[in-house]
């Protein structure tokens, strides 16, 4: 994955419909949360077996979702100048440093 060609990507798609002014990153935040809501309502209601055996729909569904919530938290690194590679890779280290001992 491209972060910097998917960002670019979105940049387009928010300029050519004059959003910027609407994505500062409390309202990006918010969009973020409001997405992985809707990839949490998908898993409702189900049993631990029955989320890791969804139907072709609902793994489209959710699939959809996940990049909707990529897609916003691309947009709010960008927006506060953060590397999302990098950000990302230094959460991982330390995770492995925290829980593989």
């Amino acid at each position: 994955m491209n972060i910097a060609a998917l960002t670019a990507r979105m940049h387009a798609i928010r300029d050519h419909n004059d959003w910027r002014r609407y994505q500062s990153p409390k309202n990006l935040a918010m969009a973020a949360s409001v997405e992985m809501a809707e990839l949490v309502e998908i898993f409702q209601w189900l049993s631990e077996e029955q989320s890791r055996q969804l139907s072709p729909e609902q793994l489209a569904h959710a699939g959809q979702e996940v990049a909707d919530v990529v897609l916003y938290l691309l947009q709010l690194c960008s927006e506060l100048g953060l590397d999302m590679n990098q950000v990302v890779l230094d959460k991982l280290a330390d995770n492995e440093r925290r829980f593989l001992k």
